[in-house]
């Protein structure tokens, strides 16, 4: 937070070009300039004075508890303000949201989620979709977020529950573990505390098979595809170390009949870059010339034509099938 020193040494900003009081102003440069009228009314700012400004255009009121110390477009980050101060009464940032504020990248939402406790009426902007929980109170919160948001485990799977489609919901479970946002025993306990909710029976068992190794949808979905293959459980994040000492970790390896191990890699868009490209095909080869037979399929192959993995995966091993 600024000092009162720092912020009279640099040059007056547009929001304290209009006399905001001293004891306002730290709290409007954390809030990104949106405040409550409690807070105005707290430094002594008359209701007559707010009315003034915003009949000026200067300020512009949200609800009847936000004030906005200038009259433009919000920002993300005046969006969520605006979102967790407008019920005047316990509120954060939610799922898809908080989760993103925490840290998760790949599933940022064009809307501002928010959770708010149960019976709780109040006007929001369109842009705001609101959830009311019978469970949720001021220990939910996160200690020293700003805007107040769900702590991380909640913010995940309140996330999952409320996409729409399975295959999200997982996608979200995935991301936050391998993105290192949380633990699998974290997701767990809080998918327990959350109940009979969408997409629970599919969340239990995804998590479980992160749980044993596989962070990706892709490096999941591989492990029915092999067994459809007659091939045994998979080995998933395997480590190898190369003859240079360089140790490198391999999506899955499998057991053959004859005993050779079979390694498989899968391919997302990151491995389309040309560093990741030269890197693969260094370790690809290192992986044979270490006496493995090696396979590589796309992500999208694995969704988009499965059959042709099953082939491909059962003509390997009958191959290596004494």
């Amino acid at each position: 937070m600024p000092t009162r020193a720092s912020l009279t040494a640099r040059r007056p900003t547009a929001t304290e070009l209009l006399a905001i009081p001293w004891e306002l102003a730290a709290t409007a440069h954390a809030q990104a300039g949106i405040v409550t009228r409690n807070q105005l009314r707290g430094v002594g700012v008359t209701l007559a004075q707010v009315e003034n400004r915003l009949a000026a255009t200067r300020w512009s009121a949200i609800g009847r508890n936000v004030v906005v110390l200038q009259n433009a477009p919000l920002t993300q980050r005046q969006r969520e303000w605006v979102a967790v101060l407008l019920p005047a009464k316990t509120a954060a940032l939610a799922g898809p949201s908080a989760a993103a504020a925490g840290g998760l990248r790949g599933f940022e939402p064009e809307e501002v989620h928010v959770v708010v406790a149960h019976d709780t009426r109040t006007g929001f902007p369109e842009w705001v979709r609101v959830h009311e929980s019978r469970r949720f109170s001021a220990t939910d919160v996160a200690p020293a977020s700003a805007p107040p948001r769900t702590r991380m485990p909640r913010s995940v799977i309140d996330a999952a529950t409320w996409s729409e489609r399975p295959r999200r919901a997982c996608a979200i479970l995935c991301a936050a573990v391998q993105q290192r946002l949380v633990s699998v025993n974290q997701l767990t306990a809080e998918l327990q505390v959350a109940g009979h909710v969408r997409h629970v029976r599919i969340m239990r068992h995804i998590l479980g098979d992160i749980g044993g190794g596989g962070h990706t949808l892709a490096e999941i979905d591989l492990g029915p595809l092999a067994t459809r293959a007659g091939l045994p459980p998979p080995r998933r994040q395997a480590l190898r170390q190369e003859p240079s000492g360089r140790v490198r970790y391999l999506d899955a390896e499998f057991d053959l009949p004859d005993g050779t191990i079979l390694a498989v890699e899968i391919d997302g868009a990151v491995h389309l870059r040309p560093q990741s490209w030269w890197d693969d095909t260094d370790r690809q080869n290192e992986v044979v010339i270490g006496g493995s037979p090696m396979l590589r399929f796309p992500s999208l192959t694995l969704r988009l034509s499965a059959p042709r993995v099953v082939d491909q995966l059962r003509r390997m091993r009958l191959t290596h099938t004494p």
